[in-house]
């Protein structure tokens, strides 16, 4: 007969919930403080052949000029724009922290 040890599996989901909800919290909040700092992470799309939408030269242009002019507007003085991009840098540094975490706790778990 086989038996489930159900308070081991609720550890694992909560576990599981909190560790996915810390690292898209702390993604989030820093991609929030980045655009903030006036560092707005423009990304050319990678170009495939079986792509749906492929972007134009134009297209990604018009994406740059944005990101640019979004930079420019920011409210935050030089040392407020200092102070978010450590910010950021932090909650990237907590969520690399979170999934190495995670990843130690299956290989050694």
């Amino acid at each position: 007969m086989i038996s489930i040890d159900w308070s081991a599996f609720l550890n694992v989901f909560l576990a599981a919930l909190l560790g996915a909800g810390s690292i898209v919290l702390f993604y989030a909040l820093g991609l929030r403080m980045l655009v903030r700092a006036g560092r707005v992470p423009v990304v050319t799309p990678a170009e495939f052949t079986d792509a749906i939408t492929v972007l134009s030269e134009k297209e990604i242009k018009r994406a740059a000029k944005q990101a640019e002019k979004a930079a420019r507007k920011s409210p935050l003085s030089e040392g407020q724009k200092t102070l978010a991009f450590a910010g950021a840098i932090a909650c990237f540094v907590l969520c690399g922290a979170a999934v190495i975490g995670g990843i130690l706790l299956i290989v050694l778990g």
